[in-house]
């Protein structure tokens, strides 16, 4: 019996052996077709990008944040003495004068000392003229005093010199002139010592007037304190502006240095906005700024830096220039931008590109024939609102992505 030889293996064989020859080959084509093709850069449409032109010229760095209108100044009214609150007369919320009155307190202990300090005010000024008048008097003794020696000194040298010119024409006796010579010599010795008396009793009269004065001054210090603390108990505002807080009630007794109200001005505001704390190093008193408030623009300047952070900011204070503006009252949103430094001479972008400076970042340069945008590292500057500085990477004239 013959049996035949079955043909489906072999050729199954030959076809598993020249699979991986044809994918090899396909590969290789398909390797080298793309090596001589040129990678296609993708296309976008030149209306979806914006696109800005690196300048050169002054540029101003600004620092900006936002705030509210507070009172510049804000004034507590203590209790200057110990004091029954007698009556409130206005409450918070109230618009007040300096002269406004806003509570009545009293203190009949305080009366009496008022009286008291004005009665010896009265008695020590009563002394005090009294010394003047005797004082005056003695000095007045003493002057006569003094005026006396120097005539009887007067006499007696002329007496002495009467007698020495007797005696030398042998008419008068030597024994006279000695004598009246002596009591001229005495009374010259007398005058000296008055006159060293009179002026330590000048300064004793000066010592004993200072020291009156001084207890003058103190009783009257203390007059005055009484009564100003006797006029304190009709409390008043002080300034004008809006009574904010009344402390106490009536029928309350309140110790020296309680606080009573507190009053904001409302005559001058300030505009307190917060900067981040990444940019306060910028900030310094006295630099310009501009406040948009109510949709209008005024000029100002720093008055103030709060040297703590809060949640990540600081509080800046700015003072606008001139009379504050008509219809602003305290919390007021306010818009406040301050100008931190002027470039004459800069390269810039006119946009903010990222918020911190001196960084590097790839941005597209467009060819000078405007089809291509080639990406380049550009070295930043500072960022602000008008622009942010080009350090390096970029060269005026140039557009960028």
């Amino acid at each position: 019996m013959q049996i035949e030889t079955p043909t489906v293996k072999p050729r199954r064989a030959l076809l598993w052996v020249s699979f991986p020859a044809v994918a090899l080959v396909a590969v290789a084509a398909f390797t080298f077709g793309t090596s001589r093709m040129k990678s296609a850069a993708p296309i976008v449409d030149r209306t979806a990008l914006q696109i800005e032109t690196v300048r050169r010229g002054p540029l101003q760095h600004h620092v900006s944040g936002l705030g509210t209108l507070v009172p510049e100044e804000t004034r507590w009214l203590a209790a200057e003495t110990q004091a029954h609150v007698d009556q409130v007369f206005l409450r918070a919320g109230a618009r007040v004068q300096p002269d406004s009155v806003l509570l009545q307190l009293s203190n009949p202990d305080l009366e009496r000392q008022v009286r008291d300090a004005e009665l010896a005010t009265k008695k020590v000024e009563a002394e005090l003229a009294n010394l003047r008048v005797q004082l005056q008097a003695q000095l007045l003794d003493e002057h006569a005093m003094e005026a006396q020696l120097h005539s009887d000194l007067t006499e007696a040298k002329l007496q002495a010199e009467r007698d020495e010119a007797l005696q030398n024409a042998g008419i008068g006796s030597a024994m006279n002139a000695k004598i009246s010579r002596a009591r001229a010599d005495s009374l010259t010795t007398r005058l000296q010592i008055e006159k060293e008396k009179l002026a330590i009793a000048e300064e004793a009269r000066q010592a004993q007037l200072e020291a009156k004065q001084a207890e003058v001054a103190q009783i009257q210090a203390l007059y005055e304190l009484k009564s100003h603390q006797k006029e304190s108990l009709l409390v008043r505002a002080g300034i004008a502006g809006v009574l904010d807080e009344i402390s106490v009630d009536a029928g309350q007794q309140v110790g020296a240095g309680t606080n009573l109200a507190r009053v904001t001005s409302s005559e001058r505001l300030v505009a307190r906005i917060h900067i981040p704390e990444s940019q306060a190093n910028e900030v310094q008193v006295h630099q310009r700024a501009a406040l948009q408030i109510l949709n209008r623009k005024i000029a100002g300047v720093v008055s103030h830096i709060d040297p703590a952070v809060q949640n990540g900011a600081i509080s800046v204070d700015i003072r606008a220039d001139g009379r504050q503006t008509a219809g602003t009252h305290s919390g007021v949103t306010v818009d406040g931008t301050i100008e931190t430094e002027r470039v004459a001479n800069a390269t810039y972008l006119p946009q903010e590109l990222q918020p911190h400076a001196d960084a590097t970042l790839p941005i597209f340069k467009i060819s000078d024939d405007g089809t291509e945008a080639r990406r380049v590292m550009v070295q930043l500057g500072r960022v602000s609102e008008d622009g942010t500085e080009i350090t390096g990477g970029l060269a005026p004239g140039c557009n960028s992505l």
